[in-house]
């Protein structure tokens, strides 16, 4: 399915991150993490997909992985694997800056263009 790219911010530095280098957006209609690490952006869901832990309260550990603040499960950044083996897959999209601002990839016919 073709991506819907959507403008979250004119510049990196005009997301909110928190000391933790996190930041909950909205876009499209829905709520997203987004992560800053190693100089990368990252968008995953806004929620721990077993008990609902918001990410923007939890951290990235050093290797790369998002840490839900409630049972401390870890999900992959990058590919939104649960990296602390509970069998849990975290949502994520593409995110891309680009010269005219940042932008997250959403497949197409999950928001804007339902009728």
């Amino acid at each position: 399915m073709a991506l819907q790219w959507v403008k979250i911010a004119e510049a990196p530095d005009e997301l909110l991150f928190n000391d933790r280098d996190l930041a909950e957006i909205e876009a499209a209609g829905r709520s997203f993490c987004i992560a800053r690490h190693n100089g990368k952006l990252f968008a995953v869901a806004p929620k721990c997909p077993h008990a609902s832990g918001r990410f923007v309260h939890g951290f990235i550990d050093g290797a790369g992985n998002v840490v839900c603040p409630l049972h401390r499960y870890k999900f992959c950044l990058a590919n939104g694997r649960n990296i602390s083996g509970e069998g849990y897959y975290l949502k994520h999209w593409p995110l891309e800056v680009r010269e005219d601002g940042v932008f997250i990839g959403i497949e197409g016919g999950t928001f804007a263009s339902w009728s």
